[in-house]
């Protein structure tokens, strides 16, 4: 199964009002292994951060004039997630980018080109109700260092978010109900012996007579019948 953990970098909140994508990184995973196959592109948006997200990606305008508009990185874009598995955290707006900057290029939207999406926030929330579960609260709460994060990147994002999603779904790795049967070295399975017969050893008379006087001493000290008498 080829999976695409992907997050990207935008100059504002809202597509719908003229931001745009400026980063997208992407860390690939098959059968839940790191493949070192990654995607990371910065974008020349044309236009100006607001200073909200300036202060939380740090790219800005200066060092992005130089960088590829999103037309001239599109086609590789689609055809490294194509027919992928897209897990990402928070997608609604990464999404909502992505589908947008296609539709500007007269593009069938980015969630067409995938097989599916995961949306990490919303499993985190089921998994820890009431709980942060921002990327930060979630490495924190798994054990994934991101010290290294001063400032939001795509693609360290995206391994950290990697990380994170290999440690929430450990043990998931089939939706199978699959029985392990034992083998020998050679890999035929083990013969099933059968248990043997409960061995039953009833008390002797002098056991039963010795455990009787011990209930008629507690009897006596709560003066009636001990609770051990409900019992035999």
């Amino acid at each position: 199964m080829r999976q695409i953990v992907l997050d990207t970098e935008t100059t504002g909140l809202n597509p719908r009002n003229g931001d745009r994508v400026i980063e997208v990184g992407c860390v690939e995973l098959r059968n839940r292994m790191l493949t070192g196959n990654n995607f990371h592109r910065y974008i020349n948006p044309e236009r100006d951060s607001e200073e909200g997200a300036l202060a939380v990606h740090g790219l800005t305008t200066e060092f992005l004039r130089d960088k590829p508009k999103f037309a001239e990185i599109a086609a590789e874009l689609r055809e490294y997630i194509n027919g992928a598995e897209v897990i990402i955290h928070n997608a609604p707006f990464d999404l909502g980018f992505l589908n947008q900057e296609f539709k500007l290029l007269g593009l069938p939207t980015f969630t067409e080109h995938c097989c599916g999406v995961i949306d990490t926030l919303v499993n985190a929330k089921e998994l820890h109700p009431g709980k942060r579960n921002s990327l930060d609260a979630l490495c924190d709460r798994y054990g994934v260092s991101n010290a290294h994060r001063k400032l939001h990147g795509a693609l360290l994002d995206a391994e950290l978010l990697a990380d994170v999603y290999l440690s929430m779904t450990r043990g998931q790795n089939s939706l199978s109900m699959e029985i392990e049967v034992d083998t020998t070295a050679d890999g035929a399975p083990l013969e099933v012996v059968p248990l043997a017969a409960v061995i039953v050893l009833a008390a002797s008379a002098d056991e039963i007579a010795e455990h009787e006087s011990v209930l008629g001493g507690l009897d006596k000290a709560v003066k009636g019948n001990c609770v051990w008498r409900n019992y035999t």
